[in-house]
């Protein structure tokens, strides 16, 4: 990012860094998380294949590499998606180094269990030429102070979109957007599927931290979600940006900044959908280029790594995908370019005051547990 723009990823002193896929409900998120916490992989460093020599394996979230890149690699390249950080945790810790993955992206605060379980590579930083690249303020973070084992891929934010032709009012905060959720929208509005980003609605429209632990606070979640907000939800959606926005079967869509952005420039009509970045607080994470315990392909791992940090590379998979990398020079020429929608990619020093991030703590299960209970309730 430009000179100016603070450290934004580390943690205030009463956060740690949060997913924005937080458990996302699944059995296997579960298992993995319990998995994790007692077991470890047990992997090895495996045989070194040379690049070009296999086909490079990468174990990631959905779109999340602009396919000119991918093409343009040296090397054959393999993309599997994974929904959610614990489907992916689960899956290495049960291959226990013989998964086949090369590459994975985790979201920073599953770093730390991930290193200790023995699951990903310490990185040779010296193998990534174009680690230069990176701003200084993406580096260093708590969850991976010396950059051992990751270097950032994304960073996002979360808000909501919604249909101008069916809500006709301006919607600025998450307590509008609940009441359009219950009135205009109701029938109509999506949620991301992560509990983690469904609990923290209520929480930033009352200004509780979003990670909250305290009993009465998840009370009243609970209530909120199931008995109050269930029966307006139309679906559980992360990936709107291909389906619900351009097609406007959704009026209301909470989801992330890259993925609204995909989806409105997908629309057939653009102008009707409007983003916003809610008030008065809202999340902010990052998602990382990890090395998998047991890599085959290591060099052309490191090789495809570095190629993505490269500033042309990483122009592309902004524009593809929608989120910053963190590399300053290709915000730059995004900006020099005129990119469409930039500000949904790159939000504004105010914004910015607004966003942080919350911590995994052991009320996890029980925000799992409450977002359960609101898709049986929504029958979504």
């Amino acid at each position: 990012m430009a000179d100016g723009i603070p450290k934004i990823l580390m943690p205030r002193a009463r956060e740690v860094a949060l997913t924005r896929r937080l458990f996302l409900g699944s059995a296997v998120g579960a298992g993995a998380a319990l998995t994790l916490a007692a077991c470890s992989s047990g992997g090895s460093g495996g045989a070194n294949a040379g690049a070009g020599s296999g086909t490079l394996r990468v174990y990631s979230w959905s779109g999340y590499d602009d396919p000119a890149n991918v093409e343009e690699f040296d090397s054959k390249v393999a993309i599997d998606s994974y929904s959610s950080n614990e489907e992916m945790i689960a899956k290495l810790v049960a291959a226990r180094g013989t998964s086949g993955y090369d590459i994975v992206i985790p979201t920073g605060v599953f770093v730390p269990q991930m290193a200790e379980n023995d699951l990903l590579e310490k990185l040779d930083l010296g193998r990534l030429k174009n680690f230069e690249n990176i701003d200084q303020a993406f580096l260093g973070q708590e969850w991976d102070p010396d950059n051992s084992y990751t270097v950032p891929k994304y960073w996002g934010t979360t808000g909501f979109a919604y249909d101008t032709q069916v809500i006709s009012r301006e919607l600025v905060s998450w307590d509008d957007f609940i009441d359009a959720a219950k009135n205009e929208a109701s029938g109509r509005t999506s949620l991301a599927d992560d509990p983690g980003e469904i609990c923290a609605i209520l929480c930033f429209a009352r200004g509780w931290n979003q990670s909250t632990q305290d009993e009465q606070q998840l009370g009243e979640i609970r209530s909120f979600l199931v008995d109050e907000l269930a029966e307006h939800i139309s679906a559980f959606d992360s990936a709107p940006g291909s389906g619900a926005i351009p097609q406007g079967s959704q009026a209301l869509v909470h989801t992330w900044n890259g993925e609204a952005r995909r989806g409105i420039l997908a629309s057939k009509d653009p102008d009707r959908w409007k983003w916003v970045l809610p008030t008065p607080e809202t999340n902010l994470w990052t998602d990382n280029w990890a090395i998998v315990k047991g890599a085959q392909n290591i060099d052309a791992a490191y090789e495809f790594i570095d190629y993505s940090l490269g500033v042309e590379e990483s122009v592309r998979n902004i524009e593809y995908v929608g989120y910053g990398t963190g590399i300053g020079q290709a915000e730059t020429e995004l900006a020099a370019a005129d990119a469409p929608l930039l500000p949904m990619i790159f939000p504004s020093e105010e914004e910015k005051k607004r966003m942080y991030t919350g911590q995994i703590n052991e009320a996890q299960e029980t925000r799992m547990e409450i977002v359960a209970e609101m898709k049986a309730r929504a029958g979504a």
